[in-house]
């Protein structure tokens, strides 16, 4: 006699959706046309907010905004290179015809040409920049209006004049869009899932469903962006996650289904089934990215802020898409699937998780090689992420055909390496005599090859000299030279005009971004781990189990840190070194940790599952990895195919971003699900599970498998 327990709350959603199957996929259409035309309609006020309350370059641009400087807006520099020198007559009319155009264009509201100030043409005559003032911060100025700044620019090229246009504005405009990389993701992950169902119907259900829940995410960001702080680069971040999340939550589902339609099953009771399991795996699964996601908020970093809340609303979007749509789609092809799950089932049953049996035997009998081969491979891959450097990438980063990589050599080759990282320094206070004395010791400073100014504003007391490293921006001697001149040579000069002296520009920013960034993380990864492993300790009810899953993803994540070195900041492969951007390891870590839980609840449920029912430990862990491993397989797969395709993307973050994403999950799947897990809970045997006494009178019971017993 067989008693089952009350349906649960997921399979009672999805008896609800199977039956409205029509409904509720009409409900999903409604609300991604919807919400998608009235996103379009409405546009986006995406906003980037690099501000840094406390630190000197952030109040340095407080007090040149309150003041009315021109250091306060953006500027773009318009670089011009003359074989017969810049002040020759033909050269002359020409650069100063195009000077007058750009003067009259939308957002310009001053320009300084090289023939008012001497010292922008360099010592042989052959190199000369003029410097635009645009209306507002770069990169809040309108792309259209920079890129017209280029083209009018660039008009005059030719018979012996070179011309580019440089700065961060200039970049942003140049920057292309995007599409192709997502394109591709979809594509690959598509041809994976072929393979494992062996069916183009079966295979479309997770994009499907996927697209659905991303499309709809997109559009309520742009909308939401009105109201918050949403970064321009969110949308390409929150496709990449949101569809690597979204194919894998709903494969986890229709895996299960079909394993249950293997059993004999009706469509309509593997859809509950499969929800009743597999849906409480990704409700937890998905909770766990949301928690590591929140944990973004605790830095107070608003560039970060924006995307974590919207991050995480795609996965909330597409956990709701896999309970509720997926459903609804098994419904209307459920009889058709079933249909082909059925020639196949002789088959299936006889090969289905014997591999992974035996590879599980395989790493049972020598756990202790296993775990200490793999851990010393992931520890020297983990190795260089120990240099990691923190920073920005500038136009010296930039492709060979943009025009503002071409401007940075030009100026680098005119003026000096530092030439395109200018520190700002802002004196508030003392006057006219402060701001002379500062100039004074700047030009005697180590490290600085040419100083500029004092340039005055609206208020006398404030004035601003412009120091230029000889060093490039992106050099450690310029990173020294900030910290050498905020520690020990501006404070003596503070106490003897009594001026505040503050160091900001581009370069100081970057450097204080790092540093906050560094400083913060401790507070962060204590965050997202406690809570992670707080949510694993109520569903496992074991204490090892979480501390193993915490240590485990901290090492892939650190590996992941690593591969991004070596690649992007140590130059391997050809790519162009430099730092690393300054927010992709903490939000690395945040999305990392949270996919990776992702596995950690899919294959520990199914282990725990046997062991709940057999007690049997070597036992639990081979059927578990038996039932999980196809899946976990596939699933890092289109993973690794979705994240690796954004390396397509010209963006250098995006860049990053994929890699370090697709490394992680290449790990966590093979090396750490397949090799240490099964090493691990092969050496701790019963005591993998064990809670005591005290603390399981306390802990609330939450289950992911619901049991049937037999009597």
């Amino acid at each position: 006699m067989t008693t089952a327990t009350r349906a649960g709350v997921f399979e009672r959603l999805a008896a609800f959706s199977y039956a409205h199957r029509l409904r509720a996929l009409l409900l999903w259409v409604v609300v991604l046309i919807g919400i998608t035309g009235v996103s379009i309609a409405a546009g986006n006020a995406y906003h980037n907010d690099f501000s840094l309350p406390g630190t000197d370059s952030q109040q340095a641009q407080s007090v040149l905004e309150k003041h009315g400087s021109a250091q306060a807006d953006a500027t773009v520099q318009i670089v011009v290179r003359a074989t017969d020198g810049i002040h020759s007559d033909g050269v002359e009319n020409r650069v100063q015809g195009m000077l007058e155009k750009v003067a009259g264009l939308p957002g310009v509201t001053d320009v300084r040409t090289p023939y008012e100030d001497a010292a922008a043409v360099s010592e042989d005559g052959t190199v000369a920049y003029a410097t635009v003032t645009l209306d507002g911060e770069a990169q809040n100025v309108p792309k259209e209006d920079v890129r017209t700044i280029i083209e009018t620019a660039e008009s005059v090229t030719g018979d012996g004049i070179e011309t580019a246009v440089g700065g961060d504005a200039a970049r942003g405009a140049e920057e292309a869009e995007g599409g192709a990389a997502e394109g591709a993701g979809i594509l690959g992950a598509l041809v994976i899932l072929v393979f494992l169902f062996g069916s183009l119907v079966a295979a479309s259900l997770p994009v499907i469903t996927a697209l659905f829940a991303v499309g709809s995410s997109i559009g309520l960001i742009a909308l939401a962006s009105h109201f918050a702080n949403v970064a321009d680069f969110t949308p390409p971040i929150m496709m990449l996650v949101g569809l690597g999340v979204g194919i894998d939550y709903a494969l986890l589902i229709f895996s299960r289904y079909r394993s249950e339609l293997l059993d004999g099953a009706s469509p309509e009771q593997a859809t509950r089934s499969a929800l009743d399991a597999a849906g409480r795996t990704v409700f937890f699964a998905g909770c766990t990215v949301i928690i590591a996601l929140m944990g973004l908020v605790a830095l107070g970093l608003g560039s970060l802020q924006g995307v974590a809340l919207a991050v995480a609303l795609t996965v909330l979007v597409t956990m709701a898409a896999s309970l509720t749509l997926l459903p609804a789609l098994l419904g209307v092809f459920g009889a058709r699937i079933q249909r082909q799950v059925s020639g196949r089932a002789a088959k299936a049953r006889r090969v289905e998780g014997a591999g992974w049996r035996r590879w599980a035997r395989g790493v049972q009998k020598r756990p202790w090689a296993a775990l200490v081969v793999s851990v010393v491979a992931l520890g020297a891959l983990a190795a260089p992420a120990l240099d990691l450097r923190l920073g920005f990438a500038d136009a010296g980063n930039d492709a060979e055909s943009t025009s503002s990589r071409q401007a940075y050599d030009l100026l680098a080759e005119g003026f000096g390496p530092g030439f395109s990282g200018p520190l700002i320094v802002v004196s508030d206070g003392g006057g006219a005599g402060a701001a002379a004395e500062l100039q004074q010791v700047l030009e005697e400073t180590e490290g600085i090859a040419a100083v500029t100014g004092p340039i005055p504003t609206k208020d006398v007391a404030v004035s601003t000299v412009i120091a230029f490293p000889d060093s490039a921006p992106q050099a450690e001697e310029t990173s020294r030279l900030v910290d050498r001149l905020r520690d020990d040579v501006l404070p003596p000069l503070e106490e003897s005009t009594g001026a505040e002296l503050l160091v900001g520009g581009p370069t100081a920013a970057t450097e204080d971004f790092a540093s906050t960034v560094s400083s913060r993380m401790p507070l962060f990864v204590a965050i997202v781990v406690g809570l992670s492993a707080l949510l694993l300790l109520l569903v496992f009810r074991s204490v090892l189990i979480p501390l193993k899953a915490a240590i485990l993803n901290l090492v892939s994540i650190a590996a992941a840190l690593g591969a991004i070195t070596l690649v992007f900041q140590k130059g391997w492969f050809g790519v162009e070194p430099g730092p690393i951007e300054a927010f992709i390891p903490v939000m690395i870590f945040a999305i990392v940790f949270g996919l990776s839980m992702d596995y950690e609840v899919f294959l520990v449920s199914r282990i725990h599952e046997e062991w709940e029912r057999t007690k049997d430990p070597q036992g639990a862990v081979r059927e578990g990895l038996a039932a999980t491993g196809k899946v976990i397989t596939a699933a890092a797969a289109i993973m690794i195919v979705v994240f690796s395709a954004f390396m397509l993307s010209p963006d250098r973050m995006l860049q990053q971003f994929g890699l370090g994403l697709a490394v992680a999950i290449l790990l966590d799947a093979v090396v750490i699900r397949c090799l240490i897990v099964p090493a691990v809970m092969q050496l701790l045997g019963r005591s993998a599970w064990w809670l005591p006494g005290w603390l399981r009178g306390v802990l609330p019971k939450v289950e992911l498998e619901r049991h049937r017993l037999d009597s």
